[in-house]
């Protein structure tokens, strides 16, 4: 049975709440709900799977889906990891600040000057953060408030790595850089630009890295799917290609980041790529479920207690409804989780304050129990949480702050 299988059978759902249930009752005083908490044996196993899919090629972790200092530099400590691919300049700042990297990317252009003004103001943080730009409208921004360019800014092009066909565009709607000539022609207005350093280039291909392609309740579509994902590496392969090749002319790269969890061992595969992104496979989310190339374990869950029990069928617990961004639909929701076999309700689903749930075991359940549910996205989860409670085997072994907990919302 692989990972994916075991970590979805009723057996193994059965015994993560028995772990969950002996180290929450260790615990005096009880912990407030709701309860956040890390698999570490499986974040642990699923870091080593990540680094295995990448064949060599160092993995940046992708702080966006996780949002815990003390898991981004477990992750970093991982052999085959390093760097950090952030979502904001001023967590990027922070990061570096704090000393938990000295090598950041920032993975979205930015227009906050005042974040802009602390970078230009701090030789080691310019150093150390690199910049994603995809017009030279971003050039213009860092410039407004650059007091002189002696402070070098390093710069990476964000390059749309959609798969087109037929006229339409299958992938994320990131940057406006697709054909060879336009890459060429920002990179070539950063080259000529004072205070500005050409250093990487992003190509993220969403389409491939963030789409489930095994759903077995979509066989037909999981195999268009599929077809899709090789049509997309396959063209994008030769992109890549032709763009690095006309790049080489101007400047040498330090790198050239792309993929993501869902397509570590197929971008790992392209020589183009010197590095690939991953974060949400460290976490493994309910988007991440059902991927042919990967079977992952999930190491993120959260705990409400069982407050009401409407009927002899029912058990409703409290709070709960952390619906993840993106197109609205039931893979938003979050999934019940353990024990196994609980669902949520149509009419009600995941509430903010209350949750009502159905399923043979809801039966079995008494007010005060603790019911165990994922998230569908990583690492927002934690935006709704000061600490996370680490667990090894049966046991917590410490508690950390998130991103929250810090202080800090980005």
């Amino acid at each position: 049975m692989n990972h994916l299988a075991a970590g979805d059978s009723h057996v193994a759902r059965n015994r993560l709440w028995a772990r969950l249930s002996t180290a929450v009752a260790n615990l005096d005083p009880p912990p407030p709900t709701p309860v956040m908490v890390v698999d570490l044996d499986a974040f642990d196993a699923n870091a080593a799977d990540l680094a295995r899919r990448a064949g060599g090629k160092p993995i940046r972790v992708a702080s966006k889906s996780l949002r815990v200092p003390a898991l981004i530099e477990r992750a970093l400590a991982t052999p085959g990891f390093h760097g950090v691919l952030a979502y904001t300049l001023r967590e990027a700042l922070w990061l570096e600040e704090q000393g938990i990297t000295d090598d950041v990317v920032l993975a979205y252009p930015t227009v906050d000057r005042a974040a802009l003004a602390e970078l230009l103001a701090s030789p080691s943080a310019a150093s150390h953060i690199t910049l994603m730009v995809d017009d030279v409208a971003h050039l213009d921004v860092v410039d407004s408030v650059r007091p002189s360019p002696d402070v070098e800014v390093r710069v990476a092009l964000d390059v749309d790595a959609g798969l087109r066909f037929g006229g339409q565009h299958d992938g994320p709607k990131r940057s406006p850089l697709h054909d060879t000539e336009d890459v060429v022609r920002l990179a070539r207005q950063v080259d000529e630009r004072p205070g500005f350093a050409l250093v990487g280039v992003m190509t993220y291909e969403g389409q491939v890295a963030g789409v489930p392609d095994s759903v077995p309740s979509q066989r037909a579509r999981s195999l268009v799917v599929r077809r899709l994902k090789a049509a997309s590496m396959s063209q994008l392969a030769e992109r890549r290609r032709v763009i690095a090749q006309e790049l080489a002319a101007l400047t040498e790269l330090e790198f050239w980041n792309a993929g993501g969890s869902g397509s570590v061992d197929a971008t790992a595969a392209d020589p183009t790529v010197t590095e690939i992104a991953a974060g949400s496979g460290l976490l493994v989310p309910g988007l991440f479920d059902h991927y042919q190339s990967f079977s992952p374990r999930p190491a993120a869950f959260y705990g409400l207690p069982v407050t009401r029990r409407p009927s002899d069928s029912m058990a409703t617990v409290h709070g709960g409804g952390f619906i993840a961004s993106g197109a609205v639909g039931d893979d938003r929701a979050p999934i019940p989780w353990a024990p196994p076999g609980l669902h949520l309700t149509s009419l009600e689903g995941a509430g903010e304050v209350q949750t009502p749930l159905t399923g043979h075991p809801a039966a079995l359940l008494r007010i005060g129990d603790l019911v165990w549910f994922r998230h569908a996205k990583s690492g927002e989860l934690f935006e709704h949480t000061t600490t996370v409670r680490l667990l090894a085997g049966d046991a917590f072994v410490d508690e950390v702050p998130t991103y929250r907990g810090c202080g800090r919302s980005w």
